[in-house]
């Protein structure tokens, strides 16, 4: 498989509310050093520039990322900001409020429904944009999200923030969310080696609903916030070799596969792996393939 010519827009589209994007975006986590948060070593900033720049090059118009996304010496907004500001019309920026990190990397308290508005203004100062496209409400392991929900509800209505999702929740959860407001996207964890019911539930109503259902950690796997796994199983491996792609490639195939409402947003800060990246939007597993790969997951759940 060749990556030189291929860009995001192999992956197909679809629409974030009224805003439509290519189903192969970019997640920023990684940007800001070899692992997220203060795990790995700090990036050289002008190669993370270089990964997004060459992001758009390729056709991505579809950026993850939240404020709590920095290292000791790397801000994901920043670099998006210095990166690609003034930005395209058709770039969509998504980002996350509800997690809060002190300046020196540790977790602070989850933010109430009535903090969520300076989380949003954070998001909007290091991004340099009157308004956020999409944000997603991280659940927080609250029972109800409604409360916080409905603080962006309102925010929603003055404008500082186009469309609403919710991340890491369960099916109950979206039923809640949607009686409060629009719901265009679901962040959950979803991962070829990781089998989750309640994803799965969640993935089947949000493709019944016309919701964009969107994994993270689908190529990291259960290494998470660490960095992309290189725990392949040998139906992955074998595919890959099959295909002369990565078995990230495949990860990332298998994915979209799981229908045309689910957007992957792998992340990387190696201009060379975005490439990959890209490429395997363009990656079409057989109905065989597929079932060969759920059913190495069924036995894994």
């Amino acid at each position: 498989m060749t990556t030189e010519t291929i860009t995001a827009h192999a992956s197909g589209t679809w629409n974030l509310g009224d805003l439509p994007v290519h189903r192969l975006g970019l997640g920023a986590m990684r940007l800001t050093g070899s692992a997220a948060f203060h795990h790995g070593v700090p990036s050289r900033r002008e190669r993370s520039l270089d990964v997004l720049r060459t992001a758009l090059e390729l056709g991505v118009n579809h950026i993850d990322t939240a404020a709590f996304y920095f290292s000791a010496l790397r801000s994901a907004n920043e670099l998006i900001n210095s990166a690609l500001a003034p930005y395209p019309d058709d770039l969509v920026i998504a980002t996350k409020v509800g997690p809060h990190r002190e300046y020196d990397g540790e977790w602070g308290t989850a933010a109430r429904p009535d903090q969520l508005r300076g989380h949003v203004e954070e998001n909007l100062r290091q991004l340099g944009r009157d308004h956020l496209d999409l944000v997603y409400l991280r659940r927080m392991r609250q029972e109800s999200i409604a409360e916080h929900f409905g603080a962006l509800a309102e925010l929603r209505e003055a404008g500082l923030v186009r469309h609403l999702g919710i991340s890491s929740v369960q099916p109950r959860h979206l039923a809640e969310a949607r009686a409060i407001a629009p719901v265009v996207a679901v962040q959950n964890r979803y991962a070829l080696d990781r089998p989750d019911s309640n994803a799965d539930e969640l993935l089947r109503l949000c493709g019944e609903s016309g919701i964009a259902f969107v994994p993270f950690y689908a190529v990291a796997g259960e290494v998470g916030e660490r960095g992309a796994t290189d725990a392949h199983d040998e139906d992955v491996r074998a595919l890959a070799r099959a295909h002369g792609v990565t078995p990230a490639q495949i990860r990332i195939a298998w994915t979209l596969s799981r229908g045309p409402h689910v957007l992957a947003i792998p992340g990387t800060g190696n201009p060379d792996h975005l490439r990959q990246n890209v490429a395997a939007g363009a990656l079409r597993l057989t109905g065989t393939e597929v079932a060969r790969l759920d059913a190495g997951r069924r036995q894994e759940g």
